[in-house]
């Protein structure tokens, strides 16, 4: 669906250029092992790889860091293709490139780039960032993991769980968010680069999700592991802010994810549409099918554009420092919501062939429903929008 040259400024012939070899890629690479992926949950390690040595990622670090050195449409625009091929695929691009490498990028050492951003921007190791608990999604303030900084101050001592973790089975780091000062609740969060192969470093249970369900999620279970202190990203009790400044650019990723999957499954609807015979003649021509049709492309054009605006927003705060909370929720929100109506949308235009493992449709909404969840529920994207607009803290 190449509806971006109507409604939207002109691409650059990079970002045109990038997409189309993405699209190619994600469609005679991906999709073509995404049913089989999904029914069994095994990693896709060889097309990650793959990925990898495209650029892809590492998309918006420099090419001194081993990254493509693009910008932030530059991503979006990936995780669009992707995700229109395989949703697993792009969570495991999202988590590498924005929640991972942007955050060492933005807040890590020299020496912290150098170690734990440039392999994983190049696509040689694979990056995750933890900071769920059992008991702590949205409100990190309570998590009760623990990092003690040891009475000489050469390293801290981590004990805790953490749930959630996507990459958490096969992830080489992670960053790590856990409690230094608990007193301090949200500011006495501390971030930390971990290193898998070392000891005390546990990967629990793989979690069977109703979706993405070849992006490998776990547990992770820390026990006695010494993280040395030049490992801090940032400073102590800065961890908060890390991940929320973090999670700002993996909205952006989830919210292209989402129109991804929406793409896939609209399109898809399209040509049953114009094929699948009722009434005497094609179902597109009864209205109820129209209307469908109608309300999913509105839907899906209006995500673009408040993605699109979002990456601007993201592009400017590079310059400006300032923060693009707002453009990045509102763009979640919406079109993680329009996932979920596109998809439901398809099932029904497909009838019982939608229900069925053999078209794709019910694997784009079972997929669907997790963007309204991972990086901040849309109950969590309401807060945030209004508090923005109302000038709330």
């Amino acid at each position: 669906m190449d509806s971006e040259q109507i409604l939207i400024p002109q691409l650059t012939d990079e970002h045109e250029a990038l997409r189309k070899a993405v699209r190619d890629f994600a469609q005679n690479e991906i999709a073509p092992i995404a049913a089989e992926h999904d029914e069994s949950g095994d990693f896709p390690l060889e097309t990650v790889r793959k990925m990898g040595q495209m650029g892809l990622m590492g998309i918006e670090v420099p090419e001194a860091y081993g990254g493509a050195g693009m910008d932030t449409l530059a991503y979006a625009l990936t995780m669009i293709e992707v995700a229109r091929a395989d949703a697993s695929h792009s969570t495991i691009v999202s988590v590498n490139n924005s929640l991972y490498c942007h955050a060492i990028l933005k807040f890590g050492t020299e020496a912290q780039k150098q170690k734990y951003l440039v392999p994983v921007a190049s696509g040689e190791k694979i990056g995750a960032y933890s900071l769920t608990e059992p008991m702590s999604g949205s409100d990190a303030g309570t998590m009760e993991s623990r990092a003690v900084l040891n009475a000489e101050g050469t390293h801290y001592v981590v004990n805790g769980r953490k749930s959630w973790v996507t990459s958490g089975p096969v992830a080489d780091y992670v960053i790590l968010f856990t409690m230094t000062e608990p007193e301090k609740k949200h500011r006495g969060v501390t971030a930390f680069l971990i290193d898998a192969d070392q000891p005390g470093f546990i990967r629990g249970k793989k979690e069977p999700k109703l979706g993405i369900r070849a992006s490998a999620t776990s547990e992770i279970v820390y026990e006695d592991y010494r993280v040395p202190v030049e490992n801090v990203l940032g400073q102590p009790g800065e961890g908060f802010k890390i991940a929320m400044t973090v999670l700002d650019a993996g909205r952006i990723g989830i919210a292209s994810q989402a129109l991804g999957i929406a793409e896939a499954a609209y399109e898809a609807s399209l040509q049953y549409a114009r094929e699948r015979q009722a009434f005497g003649g094609a179902i597109g021509q009864l209205q109820m099918i129209q209307q469908k049709i109608a309300d999913m492309r509105t839907r899906i054009e209006a995500s673009r554009l408040l993605i699109y605006s979002a990456c601007f927003a993201k592009e400017r705060s590079k310059t400006t420092g300032e923060r693009y909370s707002l453009e990045a929720s509102m763009a979640k929100l919406f079109a993680s919501e329009t996932a979920m109506f596109v998809t439901d949308e398809a099932v029904q235009i497909h009838g019982g062939m939608g229900y069925s493992k053999e078209l794709p449709i019910e694997r784009y909404y079972r997929d669907a429903r997790i963007t309204r969840i991972y990086e901040g529920t849309s109950e969590v994207q309401r807060l945030v929008i209004a508090r923005s607009e109302l000038g709330l803290r």
